[in-house]
């Protein structure tokens, strides 16, 4: 890449550092209750009530439960709400790069592509993850079910952990390979329906990434190799008569992979009502 030695390892990797650090420490409240008797956090990822007090609740989960027809408790509601919120404000994929456990291991299967040089990927259409997300709720209407919740491959791999190995690994595994050997980056950006929701989440919310240093692009590419939505960098880097600064695509994981490669400091956070002028 290049300019590539301009910047030092940790600079280079603070924002996946920090990611990194997030999704294990949420990982790893989860997993001290029935591993260690130690209950901080009581439920997983869809459901939870913390210090028995903080109920958190994923919207995806009370949408399909509203469409099995079934009623929705209170509490459920109220942590469903408090969710909301949050990703209102630091944008709806926030979720896919800082929370999701299965995103550690989409990476993973990204770094090993470029270790090895693979360069062949089978084009998947990025609108399949939004007939994903359809299709689970009209299944669920149907079948009075939450159909996603036998797939879901962040329960699968956090009923692994917890359990050991089985069935479940074997979902973690097809989502590993589908990244690896078919195609790239194919589950995070084009297939999971909970990244379609999180998307439309984030449509509205307050965190932007922006490029309010464009002007100081080199055109590296390294900002293109690292992003997992890169196709949202074009507007922003590459039609140079263009004054926008902030990237509107809610399909941005707000990750900072970008902040972390530019040796340029093209990128930074801001809200999204940041002028130039500020």
């Amino acid at each position: 890449m290049a300019n590539s030695m301009q910047r030092n390892w940790l600079q280079r990797n603070k924002w996946l550092l920090l990611r990194r650090f997030s999704q294990l420490s949420i990982l790893a409240l989860f997993l001290i209750g029935p591993i260690l008797s130690i209950w901080i956090v009581k439920g997983n990822l869809s459901s939870s009530i913390t210090l028995e007090v903080l109920p958190l609740t994923d919207p995806y989960l009370l949408l399909q439960t509203l469409f099995t027809g079934q009623g929705l408790k209170t509490i459920a509601l109220i942590g469903g709400a408090i969710v909301l919120f949050f990703y209102f404000i630091v944008g709806g994929r926030v979720y896919c790069s800082w929370v999701c456990p299965v995103n550690i291991v989409t990476d993973a299967a990204q770094w090993l592509r470029v270790k090895l040089g693979i360069k062949g990927s089978v084009p998947i259409d990025r609108n399949i993850r939004f007939w994903m997300l359809g299709m689970s709720l009209l299944l669920s209407s149907i079948t009075g079910m939450i159909i996603w919740e036998f797939v879901n491959p962040v329960s699968m791999l956090f009923r692994g952990l917890v359990f050991g190995l089985g069935t479940a690994w074997l979902f973690v595994l097809a989502v590993f390979l589908l990244d690896f050997a078919i195609s790239q980056r194919a589950w995070c950006g084009r297939v999971c329906p909970v990244g379609a929701f999180y998307n439309v989440v984030g449509k509205t919310s307050l965190i932007k990434l922006t490029a309010n240093k464009k002007k100081q692009c080199d055109d590296c590419g390294d900002c293109y190799v690292v992003c997992p939505e890169p196709q949202m960098l074009t507007p922003i880097l590459k039609k140079k008569d263009n004054n926008e600064l902030i990237v509107k695509d809610s399909a941005c994981t707000n990750c900072g992979r970008c902040i972390d490669v530019c040796d340029k400091d093209v990128f930074e956070f801001k809200t999204r009502f940041y002028k130039i002028n500020d």
